[in-house]
C-alpha cells in the first residue's frame, strides 16, 4: 500500500471516530451522561450484574475508567456497586431500576445514532459492516499485539 492511500484510510478511521464521539456526546449529554457510560449501562442490561474487572474486558478499556465511570453511574443512582461474596477484593456492578429505565432509552438513542451513521449505505454493506468493523478493531488492538510480541 502506498502512503497516499494508507493516508486516506487513516485519516478517514481517524474523522469518523472523532466525529461520532462528538454525535455520541451531543446524543448522550441530555440523559446526564458521558461516552463510555452508555456502553457500561448496556452491557450491564445485557449480562446482568458483574464483577468490575470482568466489566473492563467486555468494554475494552482499563481497569481505572471502569473504576471512574462506575464511581459516576453510582452518584446518579444508575447502577450499585458491592464487594463480591466470594471475594471481598471485588467488586460486583450491577443496575439499578434507575439504571435499568435508562436503558431503554439509551437503546432508541443507539439506534438512531447507527441509522445516522450509515444513512446512504446499501443493505448488503450495513449487514457486513460489524464483522468487517470487528476485524479491523483486531487488528489494531495494542492487547493482541502485546500478546503476540510476548508470545514470540
Amino acid at each position: 500500500m502506498d502512503f497516499d492511500q494508507a493516508d486516506a484510510i487513516n485519516q478517514a478511521i481517524r474523522m469518523l471516530s472523532l466525529r461520532h464521539r462528538a454525535r455520541t456526546a451531543e446524543l448522550l449529554a441530555p440523559l446526564g451522561l458521558h461516552p463510555g457510560q452508555e456502553a457500561l449501562l448496556l452491557e450491564l442490561a445485557r449480562s446482568g450484574p458483574m464483577i468490575q474487572a470482568q466489566l473492563s474486558e467486555a468494554l475494552g478499556v482499563e481497569r481505572p475508567s471502569v473504576t471512574l465511570m462506575a464511581r459516576k453511574l453510582e452518584a446518579a443512582g444508575h447502577i450499585r456497586r458491592s464487594s463480591a461474596p466470594d471475594d471481598q477484593r471485588a467488586t460486583v456492578v450491577e443496575l439499578t431500576d434507575r439504571g435499568r429505565a435508562l436503558t431503554d432509552g439509551i437503546k432508541q438513542l443507539w439506534c438512531a445514532l447507527a441509522q445516522q451513521t450509515l444513512a446512504g449505505l446499501p443493505a448488503q454493506t450495513v449487514a457486513e459492516l460489524p464483522d468487517l468493523l470487528k476485524t479491523l478493531a483486531g487488528n489494531v488492538d495494542t492487547r493482541r499485539a502485546r500478546q503476540h510480541r510476548d508470545a514470540g
